[in-house]
């Protein structure tokens, strides 16, 4: 008797107990084997249609010895894309890895793109937030045997490998090093709520603060997302306070909002660093090519990548599927725009 299965994420097995026949006749009507009655044949192709059952092109992948990582990536306009991109072709050239690249931005949903990858037989894929922190993408992965590693999450899962730096760290090592020039009014702007990163990097500001026994006043809290034009935003209502009332100095969870406030503050005659110290995250190329050259913490993208790379090959290698998170070292950058208060 044929029974009823959900129509999203389908197994071979639910496919072969739907027409009533074995795992192995389906798997020869897949793989279009001339050993299968065409009667036969056209029962299971109904059953597949019925059941919206997807072949793991993954397993087959894996039986050539090439393996098959797809890369998802998020803002195709970042300034991380390149040094991301980079690491990761240097690994996979150097590993034989076959590399798919699906753009986030292109489909309606996010778990589309992760669909869209399993669909091309990957058998590994990298992560980036928010993706990463999507427990059913997670779950989506798994059931299709297809190993899934966080990159750049705040929030890593513990069932899954992860390539990071710890973004906590990071942003408290900036605002230590912030009031050990002399500022005490320090604002912050926050980056996208829906990346873990964004979340973790505040949480290091404000602790860091508390550590140093300073309050962080209602109106030195401000709302980005990591986009220069949030950057812009941010800039025109905090440098429309009153002179004597502006902080002395302002955090940016990243490269691109803190450029664009260096930006606004040159259009409003505000002087940095004299006037006000502004710093950044990631060490972007957009770093060091806005004057004055940005303070920020240097997250290592492009070795990033590459391990990201190699940790997903040589745990698809493996009989074992031993986990691994990596935390990659920050580093922290003076340059121009920090000064003495």
């Amino acid at each position: 008797m044929k029974q009823n299965h959900s129509k999203q994420g389908a197994t071979i097995h639910d496919v072969a107990q739907y027409a009533g026949v074995s795992a192995m006749t389906v798997s020869r009507v897949v793989n279009k084997s001339a050993s299968v009655s065409e009667k036969m044949r056209k029962k299971i192709e109904s059953a597949i249609e019925e059941l919206n059952y997807v072949p793991n092109l993954a397993a087959r992948a894996a039986r050539t010895g090439v393996n098959k990582i797809g890369i998802i990536f998020s803002n195709p306009k970042s300034h991380n894309l390149g040094d991301f991109l980079m690491g990761a072709f240097t690994a996979g050239s150097r590993l034989g890895c076959e590399l798919l690249i699906e753009p986030l931005p292109a489909h309606p949903e996010p778990l589309d793109a992760l669909k869209t990858l399993i669909n091309k037989g990957v058998s590994g894929v990298i992560l980036p937030p928010p993706i990463c922190d999507s427990l059913e993408a997670h779950q989506l992965a798994r059931k299709h045997s297809v190993t899934a590693l966080s990159f750049a999450s705040g929030n890593p899962k513990l069932h899954s490998p992860a390539v990071l730096i710890d973004d906590f760290a990071g942003a408290s090592a900036m605002t230590h090093y912030l009031i050990g020039l002399g500022h005490k009014k320090i604002a912050f702007v926050k980056g996208d709520p829906s990346h873990s990163p964004a979340i973790s990097r505040f949480e290091g500001f404000m602790v860091a603060m508390a550590e140093a026994g300073l309050d962080v006043e209602d109106d030195c809290i401000f709302q980005g997302d990591f986009s220069y034009k949030s950057g812009l935003d941010v800039a025109q209502t905090l440098f429309a306070q009153d002179k004597s009332q502006r902080p002395t100095a302002i955090f940016a969870a990243n490269d691109e909002m803190a450029a664009a406030i260096i930006a606004v503050a040159h259009g409003m005659d505000v002087k940095v660093p004299e006037e006000v110290s502004i710093a950044g995250f990631d060490d972007t190329a957009i770093a060091s090519t806005v004057w004055p050259q940005l303070t920020t913490v240097h997250q290592p993208l492009q070795q990033m990548a590459e391990k990201a790379v190699e940790i997903l090959d040589a745990t698809l290698r493996k009989t074992t599927q031993e986990q691994k998170h990596f935390v990659a070292p920050f580093k922290l950058v003076e340059r121009e725009s920090t000064g003495h208060f």
